[in-house]
């Protein structure tokens, strides 16, 4: 490798990394300066107030000094048109490299990785990932887009298993993104291209590691969930991800991975080894930064039920989530409303972010109709318009009767009954 293009690279990556708070992507592509994302907004890095347009040819001398003539990297770059890596600076800064083609050129995007292993306490995540790490089997997944903070929710997670218990864990990873220490576990991390070259192979091959947690940075495919369940089946406890938005769209993925006469078999075998779906994303706060909501369906007699017969009128997932909450259950839209209820995030963000658009708005309109920052907008005296739905009955009116005319006395209705007789003869 030239060692002048790694200089060169080196140089500017750090550059780009020390030039805004927050960066967590560096993006590299022809006809635009060298770009970094800042709490999920692009902005171009400037030198002098100039932006340096970026050509095809530079951007593929800075690419090659990162695949560093690798050969599996330039063939899948070749016959593929990507491929993936980890790069480090000098200073243990690390990344997770995808190289790739477009519109002829090549193009590069950094994610850049924390230099230490997070817990749960650092990202604020609910004691109930205290109790998932206790599990001893079964299938743990970890769900939502891109860039939401899925491998670094995992690392956790893991980091809490290797400061508790005395067990050996084996990572499956494209490419390795955090790297754990050794402390009382013993971590055996393997990555893509380099340790293992497919992920049912290095799948099955951890199978015979003698490993009591197993780590897949992500099922891709049918052939590594089916063995993920087998895994999960045979006293081994598997953590992975998943691109999907809900509880109900991971169970919908992975049933979709197998064949429509294979479905029931696969329900039965979630309703046995699924313990755990965390869903996650990241959301704009009012003040600036990004905050994580979070979705957590467990397993119960209710939510086994829904995914061995399917979703119906009387068993969606969503509302066995969230009655749920006593076991710390709960989905997006109550995390989000919390999170607007504290003035966290805007009316705008928590309907947008939703999963259930016409619950979250009506959640909303609730929230502002008891007025949720009464306290903070509203002088100490002031009429407030209530709406009439929420009022309670007016008691009925009483209106007086007339008091009864008194009795006739005795004597009177005898003469008044002779005058009668009298007329009548």
């Amino acid at each position: 490798m030239n060692s002048h293009s790694t200089e060169q690279l080196d140089r500017q990556l750090t550059d780009l990394i020390q030039s805004a708070e927050g960066i967590s992507d560096l993006l590299f592509v022809a006809g635009k300066p060298p770009q970094v994302e800042v709490h999920g907004t692009l902005e171009s890095v400037t030198r002098d107030g100039q932006a340096s347009v970026l050509t095809g040819a530079q951007i593929d001398k800075l690419a090659h000094a990162v695949i560093n003539n690798n050969a599996k990297l330039l063939k899948d770059l070749a016959e593929h048109g990507s491929c993936d890596c980890s790069y480090s600076l000098p200073d243990n800064c690390r990344f997770r490299v995808n190289i790739y083609r477009q519109n002829g050129n090549c193009a590069m995007v950094l994610r850049r990785l924390q230099p230490t292993v997070p817990n749960l306490d650092s990202l604020r995540l609910a004691p109930t990932f205290r109790e998932i790490i206790k599990e001893k089997n079964g299938l743990i997944f970890v769900t939502g887009g891109s860039g939401n903070g899925k491998t670094t929710t995992l690392a956790a997670m893991l980091n809490e298993i290797n400061l508790t218990s005395k067990v050996h864990v084996v990572t499956l990873e494209d490419p390795i993104e955090f790297l754990h220490p050794q402390l009382n576990s013993t971590f055996s991390q393997r990555e893509l291209g380099r340790d293992f070259y497919s992920f049912p192979d290095g799948l099955r091959a951890a199978l015979r590691q003698a490993p009591k947690v197993i780590l897949v940075g992500e099922i891709r495919d049918r052939e590594t969930m089916e063995i993920a369940l087998t895994a999960g089946e045979t006293g081994h406890v598997v953590f992975s991800t998943l691109h999907t938005i809900s509880a109900g769209q991971t169970i919908n993925r992975i049933l979709g991975m197998f064949g429509k006469d294979e479905e029931q078999q696969v329900r039965e075998r979630l309703v046995g080894s699924l313990r755990y779906i965390v869903g996650q994303r990241l959301v704009p706060k009012k003040n600036g930064g990004r905050m994580l909501v979070t979705e957590l369906m467990g397993s119960s007699l209710r939510s086994r039920e829904a995914i061995a017969l399917g979703e119906a009128e009387n068993r969606r997932l969503t509302d066995i989530i969230e009655a749920g909450n006593t076991a710390g259950w709960h989905s997006f839209e109550q995390s989000l409303l919390k999170a607007y209820e504290e003035d966290l995030i805007t009316e705008e963000t928590a309907l947008l972010y939703s999963v259930n658009k016409p619950a979250m708005r009506q959640r909303l309109d609730i929230a502002n109709s008891r007025g949720r920052r009464a306290a903070k907008t509203l002088p100490a005296v002031q009429m407030i318009t209530v709406p009439a739905a929420v009022l309670p009955p007016e008691p009925p009116v009483l209106v007086p009767l007339p008091a009864p005319a008194p009795a006739p006395h005795a004597g009177a209705l005898n003469g008044m009954l002779k005058g009668m007789l009298n007329s009548v003869m």
